[in-house]
């Protein structure tokens, strides 16, 4: 028997996917299936750039157990406008998003160039979710101070720190500003020594479980597309390094994601 074949008692929450791809446009409703039978009830879609919006709507619509989250994400300045702020804005009135997001700042090698545009649209979002009361789904590639930086600049103080890859301490500094930190498949690889180090000294009511598929596929997936049910091997290293049951730690998280998303399990 496979992790994606075990069922745990309680309701797992996948905190970051991008089910709205064109990865999954032929084979959406199966990965939903794989998904209920791994246990991941509840999943929750950021948008990413304003002609994916549309798609995140539809894909949420579908099914009340997924939730919408719209954002300009760092990596797409090229399509982004300052038409899509007042955009993002009405949507956020209009279409009662979980969270604005995925935003953010990636100062990785080929998009450190647009770092003066990604803060211009990063800054903008945290003025709009903190307008609108929502929290924020933050991208932070090789930026977590320079994120936290505008978080504070901002006075916005809830939100996740998605597929987290920084120190303890930038973590803990996270945390003291309001947010959660996703995790997701890249600490099911044992040479992630630091990332794993992080996990088992949190906090379990920082956590969020997440896989951002169909990106960042774990250790037992190599070479595949990501995919929900993939999470089941999340729950497992974490409740692992962590000494806790898979149990209690699919419970912790679903109500971290409950209370963060501000959702009903």
């Amino acid at each position: 028997m496979n992790n994606s074949q075990i069922l745990v008692p309680e309701m797992l929450v996948d905190s970051h996917v991008h089910l709205d791809f064109s990865q999954f446009d032929q084979d959406r409703q199966e990965v939903l299936q794989r998904a209920r039978a791994a246990g991941i009830k509840v999943l929750v879609v950021p948008g990413v750039r304003a002609d994916h919006w549309i798609r995140v709507k539809a894909v949420t619509a579908a099914d009340d157990s997924i939730y919408a989250c719209y954002g300009l994400h760092p990596c797409f300045c090229a399509d982004h406008r300052q038409q899509h702020l007042d955009d993002l804005k009405n949507w956020a009135q209009r279409e009662q998003p979980v969270a604005i997001g995925e935003c953010g700042l990636d100062f990785y090698t080929g998009f450190v160039e647009t770092e003066s545009e990604q803060r211009l649209y990063f800054e903008s979002q945290l003025s709009i979710a903190r307008e609108s009361d929502l929290p924020v789904v933050l991208h932070a590639r090789r930026s977590v101070d320079a994120v936290l930086k505008c978080l504070r600049q901002a006075q916005v103080h809830q939100g996740v720190m998605h597929s987290f890859s920084g120190s303890l301490q930038q973590a803990k500094a996270a945390i003291d500003q309001g947010l959660m930190i996703g995790i997701g498949g890249a600490v099911t690889h044992q040479r992630a020594n630091k990332l794993r180090g992080v996990v088992a000294a949190l906090p379990l009511d920082a956590l969020l479980l997440e896989t951002d598929a169909p990106d960042q596929a774990g250790a037992k997936h190599l070479g595949m597309r990501n995919e929900p049910s993939f999470m089941v091997t999340v729950l497992d290293t974490v409740a692992e390094l962590r000494s806790e049951s898979r149990e209690k730690l699919a419970a912790a998280t679903s109500e971290n994601a409950a209370r963060l998303f501000s959702i009903t399990l």
